[in-house]
C-alpha cells in the first residue's frame, strides 16, 4: 500500500529544533526584500490566474506555464509566510526561488489537474468559496488574509494567527522553547488558509475540507497499488 496526500495541496513545515530567543522581533526588517518581490510576483498571479480562467473556460485545461509560475510563488509565499510572522518556524532565510526546494523546512505542492470543469471555474472562486472565505476571515482577518499573500500576517489588527504568533514569540523569548501544540494548531491553520487559496486561483475543482489538520505533514490516505493485467 502506498500513502498519498489526502488532498492535491500539500503543504509541510517543520519546526527547527533551535530558534533564536530574539530574530523573531527583526524577521519583519530581514524580510523586506522578500515582501517587495513577493508584491510584485502576486500582480503577477492574479493577471496569469484571470488568463487561466478563460483557459478553461475554453478548453478545460489550466495551462502548465501559468500553473508552474502559481505554484511556484505560493512556494515561495509559504516558506516566507514559515520563516516568518504566520508560523516562526525556523531561522533559515528563505531562498529567492519559485523551485521547490525541497532542502528546506518549509514545503507546498499542488497536484496538477488533468482536467477542470468549465462550469465550476465561474462560480468557485466567489460563490462556492464563500463559507471558506468566513472561516479564513475568523483566522486570519481581511487584512490578515491579503498580508499572508506577502509572508506577513502581523498587521492590521490582532487575529488569531497573530496572537499565537505573539504567544510563541514570547515563549521563545523567555523559555527559548516553542510551545509545540501552538505550531501544530498555526500549521493547521495555514493549511486551510493554502487549500482555499489554491481552490480560488482555480488550480484544483476537489472541494477544500472543512477540517483543521494541524502538524507538520499531511494527512496521508492509503492507495493500493495498480496490478499488471
Amino acid at each position: 500500500m502506498n500513502a498519498v496526500p489526502s488532498y492535491p495541496v500539500a503543504l509541510r513545515g517543520d519546526l527547527d529544533p533551535r530558534l533564536s530567543r530574539w530574530l523573531w522581533l527583526v524577521k519583519w526588517i530581514l524580510a523586506i526584500p522578500h515582501y517587495v518581490v513577493l508584491f510584485v510576483l502576486w500582480i503577477a498571479f492574479f493577471v496569469l490566474t484571470v488568463v487561466a480562467l478563460f483557459a478553461i473556460l475554453v478548453t478545460g485545461r489550466y495551462p502548465r506555464p501559468i500553473f508552474d509560475f502559481n505554484l511556484g510563488v505560493l512556494r515561495w509565499t509559504w516558506r516566507v509566510a514559515f520563516y516568518s510572522y504566520a508560523a516562526l518556524g525556523t531561522d533559515r532565510y528563505p531562498p529567492f526561488s519559485l523551485g521547490p526546494e525541497p532542502d528546506y523546512p518549509a514545503t507546498l505542492e499542488v497536484r496538477y489537474p488533468e482536467r477542470l470543469s468549465r462550469g465550476l471555474v465561474l462560480v468557485k472562486w466567489w460563490l462556492l468559496a464563500i463559507p471558506h472565505y468566513l472561516v479564513v476571515g475568523a483566522f486570519a482577518g481581511t487584512t490578515g488574509w491579503v498580508a499572508w499573500q506577502s509572508g506577513n500576517t502581523e498587521v492590521g489588527g490582532m487575529n488569531l494567527v497573530t496572537a499565537l504568533v505573539v504567544i510563541a514569540g514570547f515563549a521563545l523569548l523567555f523559555t527559548a522553547r516553542y510551545p509545540r501544540g501552538i505550531f501544530e494548531l498555526l500549521l493547521g491553520i495555514n493549511r486551510w488558509i493554502v487549500r482555499v487559496g489554491a481552490y480560488v486561483a482555480l488550480m484544483t475543482d476537489e472541494y477544500p475540507p472543512f477540517r483543521l489538520d494541524p502538524g507538520a505533514r499531511e494527512p496521508e490516505v492509503a492507495v493500493a497499488p495498480e496490478r499488471a493485467d
